[in-house]
Order: structure tokens, then C-alpha cells, then sequence
């Protein structure tokens, strides 16, 4: 399949990382075009979108990762659309989130989203993926490599990393000799995919907790309401200890594929938008 997006306007990112966005794009493009005609992928991104929309019972079983054609619209069409919405998010919210040492990505997915949060940094952060399928570490380890980003990602299980100094901890005993100022944490997109009430909860206190040791959080989902029942009791949560809640509308240049794509399989991307929930000193 012909790559087709070399470059495209993105006014929004910082001038120096064009170029690296520009590559990342191109190798997204061609490693998920080379076995798929334009066809298929536009019928698998509207099957992954019904998934998001109509089977979200199937989620936590990994329907979304579910075949080739599933995860090269997630990787192509999705993955750059979080890139563009949390670089953006992180870019207004501007410190102490635009200076973070390290990020933890949990539930990272293919990396975009803490790309896009480190990016949106005044110096290059590290940052660590965590997701519990093999296929999106991989991806997410290439995200990173291909933007540039210091990090990688790792196989574990997002509800059960310990959250300490914004990187997991193996052994309890470091927990007291991490400083947690400057060390961001990321729910980007993952929150809603959480089977058990019981371990969303835990998440949340844990998140709660590393804020209040002076560490960084944001936590992002999608506006529509039925994708986080559980939205408005989080909110309450962080507003209570000084967090706050914020609607993100952006009308954003997209890459041409992405673009393609939208119209393709008959969505409609023209304006961004996200929901958001942030701690941070």
C-alpha cells in the first residue's frame, strides 16, 4: 500500500519535533499499510469503533487488539489522535505538568498518549509504558523510539503497579527513597477498560496518594457519558483535595491518513474533545 501522509500542518507542535512526528507518521503508515489495502483498514477502524461504542463488555477481554486489521486502525487512526489531544491538553495545563522528570503511562496502549505528554515538556522526560498486551508494549516501545522519547514500555498489569516517585516500584523497601515531585502519572484512555469496580477504586486512591506525596497526575477519557459511569464520583474525589475537572474541545489539523480514514469509516474528528482530571504542585 503507498504511504501517503509525508507531512502535515501541525502549527500546535513545538517547531524541532515537525520532523519526528512527521517520521513517526510515515512508519505508521507503512508498517500497518504493508499487508492491508486502504478497504480493509477503514472496515477493521469501523469495527473497532462499534467495539468502543456497542460491545464495550468485550473491551477488557481484548476485543479491541483483536486481529490485524483491529490493531492497525487502532495504531494508525487512534494512536495519533491521542498524541495530538494530550499534547495539547498538557501544552494549556502548562506547569507543573509541562516539567515532569518522568512519566508512567498506564495502560499506554501504543505509547501515543505519553508521547504526547512528553513532547509537551520543556525538557525530555523519561517515560515508562505499562500495558498488559504484548502487542501494544511492542508498539509502544516503536512510538517512543520513532518520536524520539526517552522510555519504554513493559508488560504488567495497570491496576496493580505501584505508583511511586511516577515509576513502579519492585521492591516495597524503595518506596520511602522515591521523591515523587516531578513525576507524572498518566490514565489516558484506560480507565474505562477496567473490569473490576474494586480495582478502579484502589487505582484512584493510589493515584491519590502520589499526588498528595507531590506528584503529578492526569487522568483523560472520552466526553460521552456512558464510557465512565464512575466519572463524576473520581471527580468529586479530586476536587475535594484540590484537583479539578476540565472540557477540551480543539480544532486540530489531522494527518492526512487520519483524515482519510474519518471520513472513511463515516466519524467525524474535525473537533477533539476530551475530559480530563488533574492533580499537580
Amino acid at each position: 500500500m503507498r504511504v501517503e501522509s509525508k507531512v502535515f500542518r501541525h502549527d500546535h507542535i513545538k517547531e524541532h519535533l515537525a520532523h519526528s512526528v512527521d517520521n513517526w507518521l510515515t512508519a505508521l503508515e507503512a508498517r500497518h499499510l504493508a499487508d492491508l489495502t486502504f478497504q480493509e483498514l477503514s472496515r477493521s477502524l469501523r469495527a473497532l469503533s462499534s467495539t468502543y461504542v456497542e460491545r464495550r463488555s468485550t473491551l477488557a477481554k481484548g476485543a479491541a487488539l483483536a486481529g490485524t486489521g483491529k490493531r492497525a486502525a487502532f495504531a494508525l487512526f487512534y494512536g495519533p489522535l491521542h498524541f495530538l489531544l494530550i499534547n495539547r491538553i498538557v501544552q494549556a495545563l502548562g506547569r507543573p505538568f509541562t516539567e515532569v522528570e518522568t512519566i508512567l503511562d498506564l495502560g499506554c496502549g501504543t505509547g501515543a498518549s505519553g508521547a504526547g505528554w512528553a513532547t509537551a515538556c520543556t525538557r525530555p522526560p523519561r517515560v515508562l509504558g505499562v500495558d498488559k498486551h504484548p502487542w501494544a508494549v511492542a508498539e509502544a516501545r516503536r512510538t517512543l523510539s520513532d518520536l524520539g522519547v526517552r522510555g519504554t514500555a513493559r508488560i504488567d498489569d495497570l491496576t496493580r503497579v505501584p505508583i511511586v516517585g511516577g515509576q513502579p516500584v519492585d521492591h516495597p523497601g524503595d518506596a520511602g527513597r522515591s521523591r515523587h515531585h516531578g513525576h507524572g502519572v498518566l490514565l489516558a484512555f484506560a480507565a474505562n477498560e477496567i473490569e473490576d469496580p474494586q480495582h478502579r477504586e484502589a487505582l484512584r486512591a493510589r493515584l491519590l496518594a502520589h499526588a498528595a506525596a507531590g506528584g503529578q497526575v492526569l487522568v483523560v477519557e472520552p466526553m460521552a457519558g456512558f464510557v465512565a459511569p464512575w466519572w463524576a464520583a473520581w471527580q468529586r474525589a479530586f476536587e475535594a483535595v484540590g484537583g479539578r475537572a476540565d472540557e477540551w474541545r480543539f480544532r486540530l489539523p489531522l494527518p492526512p491518513i487520519v483524515a482519510k480514514l474519518d471520513r472513511a469509516a463515516g466519524l467525524n474528528h474535525r473537533e477533539l474533545t476530551a475530559r480530563s482530571l488533574w492533580l499537580g504542585r
